[in-house]
């Protein structure tokens, strides 16, 4: 797939480390999966989309390449070549999503178009401080609840937030979660949902060079993330 290029229409601060960038056109996709983001001369990376129209990323500082793209303004160009992956299904009725860091920022393109759908939608958030909760105030626009937990106790539930989700999924008034974060985190996850009887949608992270298929960089447990993934049925696809 030859890469597009756009241009950036609006750079939003979002926490301390965390921006989006919305750019100048739309790319028809889906919740869950993600694009191709390329600097030429620099790099070619793979992002979560976080919006469709206006096509949106949600970018946090981590190392050179999403450096340069937080120094991008209005009017910078920035190459895009997707989408690609499988994405969340939108179809269920009563959904808690769970995000951990960055990880929210895709759960928020599903919960916008769940609630558009007239589901049920609730959102469990966690980050090491109050300062790197990611989205919670694009939720409550939403008319989603928020329930938050941070390691250090500075908002919400003090801890981890397979805690918070555990406590949402034993009242019994979901029957999906949907989740985004580190791999430790949607593991535990998977295991609370199996014993909720609760099924769970979790979207993985992985090293990614081709996002088609090709150069195998991104396999998990004998799967490719980008083709297989981001998101996996837990206990299979």
């Amino acid at each position: 797939m030859v890469p597009t290029a756009m241009h950036v229409a609006e750079r939003v601060r979002e926490n301390g480390k965390t921006i989006s960038l919305v750019l100048d056109g739309a790319l028809p996709s889906a919740p869950g999966q993600f694009a191709m983001l390329w600097i030429p001369g620099l790099d070619e990376k793979p992002f979560s989309i976080s919006g469709a129209d206006p096509l949106m990323f949600t970018i946090a500082r981590v190392g050179p390449f999403s450096e340069a793209l937080h120094g991008l303004g209005r009017g910078s160009p920035l190459w895009v070549r997707g989408p690609f992956g499988q994405g969340f299904t939108t179809a269920a009725r009563r959904v808690l999503l769970a995000g951990g860091g960055y990880g929210a920022a895709p759960l928020h393109f599903l919960a916008s178009l769940l609630k558009g759908k007239g589901a049920a939608v609730e959102v469990a958030l966690g980050a090491r401080t109050a300062d790197d909760l990611l989205f919670g105030e694009r939720f409550r626009r939403l008319g989603v609840p928020v329930h938050a937990a941070t390691e250090d106790g500075t908002a919400g539930t003090r801890g981890l937030v397979t805690r918070v989700v555990e406590s949402l999924l034993d009242t019994g008034r979901f029957d999906l979660l949907a989740a985004c974060g580190p791999e430790g985190m949607l593991e535990s996850l998977g295991a609370l949902c199996a014993r909720a009887g609760v099924a769970a949608e979790l979207s993985y992270e992985a090293y990614m060079r081709c996002g088609v298929g090709l150069c195998g960089s991104c396999e998990h447990h004998a799967r490719l993330v980008c083709m297989d993934g981001p998101v996996f049925v837990a206990g299979g696809r």
